[in-house]
């Protein structure tokens, strides 16, 4: 009967409060997209959308200030283009000469640093580092003034010997030469740092083995070192061969490009379009092109390089 009672005095409709279950929005499915959904959202705001409208844009010309569809003009126009073939050149040369440059003296600091008989090993690590986080600009006004051709110090001490002052920034091959050295200069010891934390990978047991052997530390060097660091040396050589095509910073501080497209790049090539003459469609169809480059350059490093199946 009390039972009944209880029936009985419940409020009007309660039991189809109780049949119907309020729908959970967070639930463990959902959890892992809200938590994404920021950074997704970033992303694609920031990320996913530039690049689908640069694509767009680089079938775009602009008419009377407008944009408007333009086919492959852009890219026709490029292909007749001879001051792009001439940063092309330009990054090429960089790229043949300055990316083995840099890299040998790279594997060269890694090993001295990575030997047991340096001493002060974290102060070196630090000196040779410490170019990366220098600002550029204040690094290029120093070189600027080291480099220049009156009354630059490098200068004083070419004709204090008997030479003749070079035009470091201004004469014939030099001011890619300098450019060469600065980007060098700037880039080895970030290199040298990667190539220094493959070292300490290597187990010391291969270089004892080597040594009850009778080979010498030149063999050690050839015969497990450089095999052993290979999957880090492409690593690094991909990484030089796109820094190489997006080099921007040091020829534009230094030269602005010049004397006469001398150490202009593409990277600056595509700035100067976009941001002087602001013809975007054009700059966005150099940007693809350089993806393109790079692209297949890298495919070809792993083919050559890359461990065999």
């Amino acid at each position: 009967m009390q039972y009944s009672l209880a029936e009985n005095n419940e409020p009007e409709g309660s039991g189809q409060v109780k049949g119907k279950q309020k729908k959970k929005f967070v639930t463990a499915k959902t959890m892992p997209y809200l938590l994404l959904a920021p950074i997704l959202i970033l992303f694609s705001i920031f990320y996913v959308y530039p690049i689908i409208y640069s694509v767009l844009l680089s079938f775009q010309t602009r008419v009377r200030g407008e944009y408007v569809f333009a086919g492959l003009k852009n890219y026709s126009r490029l292909i007749e283009d001879p001051i792009f073939y001439k940063a092309l050149g330009n990054s090429m040369i960089i790229l043949v000469i300055q990316v083995p440059l840099m890299l040998t003296l790279a594997v060269l600091m890694a090993v001295a640093l990575n030997s047991s008989f340096l001493k002060l090993k974290g102060l070196f690590r630090i000196g040779f580092f410490s170019p990366v986080l220098t600002s550029l600009v204040a690094a290029s006004v120093i070189f600027m003034l080291l480099l220049n051709k009156d009354y630059g110090l490098f200068n004083y001490v070419i004709t204090s010997i008997g030479f003749q002052p070079i035009g470091w920034l201004s004469d014939g091959y030099w001011p890619l030469v300098t450019l060469i050295i600065v980007t060098t200069w700037r880039w080895a010891g970030y290199n040298m740092v990667i190539l220094l934390a493959g070292l300490q990978n290597i187990s010391n047991d291969l270089y004892e083995a080597a040594s009850i052997d009778g080979a010498s530390k030149v063999k050690q060097f050839f015969y497990i070192t450089l095999p052993q660091l290979k999957p880090v040396l492409l690593v690094t050589f991909i990484m030089s061969t796109i820094g190489s095509f997006q080099l921007f910073d040091e020829p534009y501080t230094l030269t602005g490009g010049g004397p006469n497209n001398r150490t202009l790049t593409l990277t600056l090539y595509l700035y100067q379009h976009g941001f002087t003459y602001f013809d975007f469609g054009y700059a966005s169809a150099i940007t693809y092109a350089v993806v393109l480059i790079v692209a297949i350059l890298s495919i070809v490093q792993f083919k050559l390089a890359g461990e065999k199946e």
